[in-house]
């Protein structure tokens, strides 16, 4: 008769469980990748969005010039105004506190720069709206980082 000690003996040339160990190390790394181009991918659509935003501001800039009445009063935008429009254009996946939206003006085709007054806002300078955002990107297992995307729009006042 067998003595009991043989009974328990562990054989290391069996693979058990090693399919569910290599599923789980590969499933990992998968989705690691996945979820990874998906992060990515947000942040190109943010900075599409942010492109956008800018682009918008500018064009709500152009048409809001020194000359822009509306019913005969003046409608002239402020860098306030532009901000707000453009905080206030509801993009999607976009939180519009965190934008940060700066006008500046110059004068055109000279390109020197315009200390903000009445001339600088006159029809044939230039307007340019530069909008900034904190976009975060979020891979399992690697650390939270964030990206500053910018967009920058220039376009030549109309009225």
């Amino acid at each position: 008769m067998r003595s009991p000690r043989y009974r328990y003996r562990i054989r290391f040339t069996e693979e058990t469980g090693a399919a569910t160990l290599e599923f789980a190390l590969t499933s990992t790394i998968l989705f690691m990748t996945i979820f990874g181009i998906i992060g990515f991918s947000l942040a190109v659509f943010a900075h599409h969005q942010v492109s956008e935003a800018a682009r918008e501001g500018t064009r709500y800039a152009m048409v809001h010039g020194a000359t822009c009445t509306n019913n005969g009063s003046s409608c002239t935008a402020t860098a306030a105004e532009i901000q707000s429009y453009v905080q206030g254009l509801a993009l999607p996946g976009i939180t519009a506190s965190s934008l940060t939206v700066t006008t500046t003006y110059s004068s055109y085709p000279t390109g020197s720069s315009c200390t903000p007054n009445a001339n600088c806002t006159n029809p044939g300078n230039l307007v340019t709206v530069t909008v900034t955002y904190p976009a975060q990107i979020n891979v399992p297992f690697v650390p939270q980082s964030v990206l500053t995307m910018t967009g920058s729009s220039a376009m030549v006042i109309t009225q």
